[in-house]
């Protein structure tokens, strides 16, 4: 008997929990897809990174077989003016089949400017003065990474919920960390890139945010864990 599954039955399951207690149903469904068993690079900030974020991604490996290269680093963003940034991270990468933009709250935090969806793309004839804003860091890693691997797999994982102030949190808080989140979710239109809106997905609130965060920004095992499975579903069947 030949048994399919689409996006909206794996979604259901998972949504249901049964995709991750069901060893014989995430064999059959998760193996499905095109991304079992892929090499993956990952840039970001601590969120990417830190120890409890190795909940998140041990059910990328269980579940998709993925092996994993971290090029993470507490305090990074997407701006030329942050830390170690994703623009360096990415300067650093080999080939990979998938290559992971995980977004951080550090552009939001350290009050980056978010720019215009066409810095430091052909439309401004790649302005290197654009590099600091978090828009053009963001078309920098995408093309950096072409240039690397034209084959590339790119995803773009927006940023999440923070407590830290009410921006970080409320969608509706106009100059919030929501304006940031809208220009990343724009410019992987742009570029044709599926993104995992974390943001408005994730599933955390100031109710909530003591039993999945460790501080204001970053979660705990729980909450890695519950975005891992979010992770999963996307990864899966982007």
């Amino acid at each position: 008997m030949k048994i399919r599954f689409n996006y909206s039955t794996f979604l259901f399951l998972l949504l249901s929990g049964s995709i991750f207690s069901q060893t014989t149903l995430d064999s059959i469904s998760i193996k499905a897809s095109f991304n079992f068993g892929k090499s993956v690079a990952v840039f970001g900030g601590s969120v990417s990174v830190i120890p409890e974020s190795d909940s998140a991604k041990v059910l990328w490996e269980k579940h998709l077989g993925l092996t994993i290269t971290n090029y993470g680093v507490p305090g990074a963003g997407f701006s030329s003016l942050q830390g170690k940034s994703m623009q360096q991270q990415v300067d650093e990468a080999g080939v990979f089949d998938i290559y992971i933009l995980w977004a951080s709250t550090n552009d939001y935090t350290n009050n980056r400017e978010v720019g215009s969806y066409i810095d430091y793309t052909e439309f401004d004839n790649y302005n290197a003065e654009k590099l600091t804003t978090q828009a053009g860091g963001i078309n920098y890693c995408i093309k950096k990474i072409y240039e690397i691997n034209p084959n590339a797999t790119i995803y773009f994982f927006t940023s999440s919920k923070a407590f830290n102030d009410r921006g970080a949190y409320d969608p509706f808080y106009t100059e919030g960390m929501v304006q940031h989140v809208d220009m990343q979710k724009m410019i992987c239109e742009l570029h044709g890139i599926p993104v995992l809106d974390q943001f408005l997905l994730g599933g955390y609130n100031i109710y909530n945010k003591d039993l999945y965060y460790r501080d204001p920004i970053h979660m705990n095992v729980l909450g890695y864990k519950k975005l891992g499975e979010l992770q999963v579903s996307f990864l899966a069947f982007p």
